[in-house]
């Protein structure tokens, strides 16, 4: 059983972890990657790092070919699975070992019978673990229909290889049960590799109770306590803490013993997890379920027993039967809350995209995978994080988890930071009261404005821009009309260059979740509030709840700017400036223009402000004269005489083809005074020897354009 390389079949947050470890003790690491994780933390980490496949996890992460190929052709002697995706996979398991490879978790024998449910309700029944009435795999409907009704409504219609949430389904009448019978067949069938279904009664505000254990495969099983889960949205933990709290004794002794025995009657190897229902009302706790991995949530229970899980498994893995002992008391009180990419105002619907700032705060764990820059996709868990706080007792641990996530931030995209502080402040949790339905009725205060329609082309952008860098190829971006801008944001008694919306064209339709005082600014456009007109050029305030709606310019123009009081949006600065250059993908919200679903912070309600003076606005017409300074590239070296006259006297008309880049100008062809344009190129208008700037006539060919604030 002894190696020296190990393959981690995993990614994100877990893998890194574990290779960290595995090098800490002296193992060399190879890790396996998807294509959308190509530059991912693990892979950087990693001696050695393999493509399986595209991002799809059948492709990739799932594909078990893929995986021991990878583990052959890099002389890897073990793998470690991870949570998810092979970690459970009993045919994977032995398919590891028919090879040599060893699999650092349990045996491919208790993989398959505590890897379906009805099959582990079996083995606890046998092992004297409590049980909450419920049945075995069911043939069909009718006889699902005759044991509810035996068993008595509400029951829970679970899969028996569901896992994580999925495949399980309340149901409290006939009815329900009907509706949900098809439905979750399909789910199992789809999901795992066995469509079997079985009922077990539903406790109604129940808590979710587990208990970590870990054997040596020789009979010794050791348990580390119990941990609490009950947070959780749509079934899926959300908020971890261990001990349990408000468990009493007898039950917490009960539940450790149960889980004990139950793996010990089967010989249990490496980590595991003993779940539980717990009924607090009767001091009652039944059988769950028996994950056979390494969980999610074990930190907390590795921060208040001293001891490092992942370690254990892989030196058990090596033949070090001997860490197996017992952990001792434990010390303190741990909390995790795990860091989703979703929206808990959409339905914790997935969140997706560029992470424009990352930060995490010091003095307490945090075991995640992003950073600044990293691409999130909707291909995987939407887990960025986990952290850990850690005290003397669990008011202090909440409060510390409290302040840390404070001080955490994910820019770019939508997070349940926000749900998470409130239910850390819910007054049952605090008294431990809660249950697996509390979170639902847990709202996320953070003060929101939600993009119903991104408009045209809508981005945020500050005043002056990110200037200084146009020698390294950044231009300044920044608004094209800054004095519209500029005068908006003085309206607000913001400073002139706070962040807002740059609007080309149709504008944003925007949903306000407190009040929110605006300034319309720049074309003359109809604008609303709940379908109401108000006035541009002037403070308005918009209820919470209320929608924002910008148009098309009606006369004359092409943008208009939202500008927002209390300082503008809450959007990161890159090279100093929060403005977005859509080329380079970087700034303002993710890199891009809005898109339907986004969500912007920042803006508040404010008394103070006044309308922009009728005199101070910008008139907007279809004609403009411009003045202009001629700089080096004037008669006679470049143009003739005769072209500089003809510039000044025509009337130039805009190009459609004009973007942020450049307005390009249609008018009178130059002449030319040289035939080519020498070092710097064939045609006579290539110049390489004077910088650019915004407004700055620049010929690309014959046609002049007018440098814009994202030109070269």
């Amino acid at each position: 059983m002894t190696f020296d390389t190990l393959l981690v079949a995993n990614r994100g947050e877990i893998a890194v972890r574990i290779i960290r470890t595995a090098r800490e003790l002296g193992l060399r690491t190879v890790a396996v990657y998807s294509d959308a994780d190509r530059s991912a933390p693990h892979v950087r980490l990693a001696d050695e790092a393999v493509r399986l496949g595209p991002a799809p996890a059948k492709e990739s992460y799932l594909d078990a070919d893929l995986v021991l190929k990878a583990a052959k052709d890099t002389g890897a002697g073990a793998i470690h699975p991870g949570y998810g995706f092979l970690s459970e996979d009993a045919a994977f398991a032995r398919r590891c070992e028919d090879a040599g490879i060893v699999f650092v978790g349990p045996t491919p024998e208790q993989l398959e019978l505590f890897g379906a449910k009805h099959t582990a309700r079996a083995a606890a029944e046998a092992a004297g673990v409590p049980l909450a009435p419920g049945t075995g795999l069911l043939p069909g409907l009718t006889e699902a229909l005759e044991a509810a009704a035996r068993i008595g409504y509400p029951v829970m219609l679970k899969a028996t290889g569901g896992g994580g949430g999925i495949g399980m389904s309340a149901c409290r009448s006939a009815d329900e049960l009907t509706g949900a019978w098809e439905r979750v067949q399909r789910v199992a069938a789809a999901s795992f590799a066995s469509a079997g279904v079985f009922l077990e009664r539903l406790v109604e505000h129940a808590r979710h109770v587990e208990v970590q254990v870990f054997g040596d495969g020789r009979g010794r099983v050791v348990t580390f306590g119990d941990r609490d889960c009950s947070l959780q949205r749509r079934n899926q933990k959300v908020l971890e803490e261990a001990p349990a709290p408000g468990l009493p004794s007898s039950v917490r002794t009960r539940l450790t013993d149960a889980a004990r025995d139950l793996c010990a009657a089967v010989g249990y190897r490496s980590a595991g997890t003993v779940e539980f229902v717990y009924d607090a009302a009767r001091e009652e706790a039944y059988f769950l379920e028996v994950n056979t991995r390494l969980q999610v949530e074990h930190p907390v229970t590795e921060e208040i027993y001293g001891v490092d899980l992942v370690a254990w498994m892989l030196r058990l893995a090596r033949g070090e039967s001997d860490v197996v002992r017992d952990p001792g008391a434990p010390r303190g009180h741990a909390v995790e809350a795990r860091v989703y990419a979703e929206d808990p105002s959409r339905d914790h619907r997935p969140s997706a995209g560029l992470l424009t700032r990352v930060e995490f705060p010091g003095g307490v764990r945090v075991d995640g995978w992003v950073e600044t820059g990293t691409e999130v996709t909707t291909s995987y868990d939407p887990m960025l994080a986990k952290v850990i706080a850690y005290g003397p007792d669990r008011a202090h641990a909440l409060e510390r988890l409290d302040e840390a996530l404070a001080r955490t931030r994910v820019d770019g995209i939508e997070t349940n930071l926000g749900l998470v502080r409130a239910a850390l402040a819910e007054p049952s949790f605090r008294r431990a009261t809660h249950s697996t339905a509390t979170l639902a009725e847990v709202g996320d205060p953070t003060q929101r404005v939600e993009v119903v329609s991104g408009g045209t082309l809508t981005t945020v952008q500050d005043w002056p821009g990110r200037t200084g860098y146009w020698q390294v190829g950044v231009p300044p971006c920044g608004p094209m009309d800054d004095l519209s801008f500029r005068l908006g944001n003085r309206a607000l008694g913001n400073h002139e260059g706070a962040p807002g919306l740059e609007c080309t064209l149709q504008g944003p339709t925007l949903r306000f979740t407190h009040a929110t005082t605006v300034c319309v600014t720049g074309a003359p456009a109809r604008v609303t509030v709940d379908g109401a007109a108000v006035a541009q050029w002037e403070p308005v305030t918009v209820p919470a709840g209320a929608l924002l709606e910008v148009g098309s310019p009606t006369e004359h123009g092409l943008r208009t700017y939202v500008l927002f009081a209390g300082g503008g949006l809450d959007v990161p600065a890159f090279l100093g400036s929060a403005s977005t250059f859509t080329l380079g993908r970087f700034g303002g919200h993710g890199g891009r223009a809005l898109r339907t679903g986004d969500v912007l912070h920042g803006g508040s309600a404010t008394d103070h402000g006044a309308p922009v003076p009728v005199g101070d606005r910008p008139g907007f017409s279809s004609t403009w004269r411009v003045g202009a300074l001629e700089g080096p590239h004037a008669a006679p070296e470049f143009f003739t005489e005769d072209d500089i006259h003809d510039f000044y006297a025509a009337d130039w008309k805009v190009h459609f083809n004009s973007a942020r880049t450049g307005v390009r100008l249609i008018g009178p062809k130059p002449r030319w005074a040289r035939t080519d344009g020498g070092e710097a190129g064939l045609h006579p208008s290539n110049i390489h020897d004077t910088p650019y700037s915004v407004g700055a006539v620049d010929y690309t060919g014959d046609m002049p354009v007018l440098l814009g604030p994202d030109g070269p």
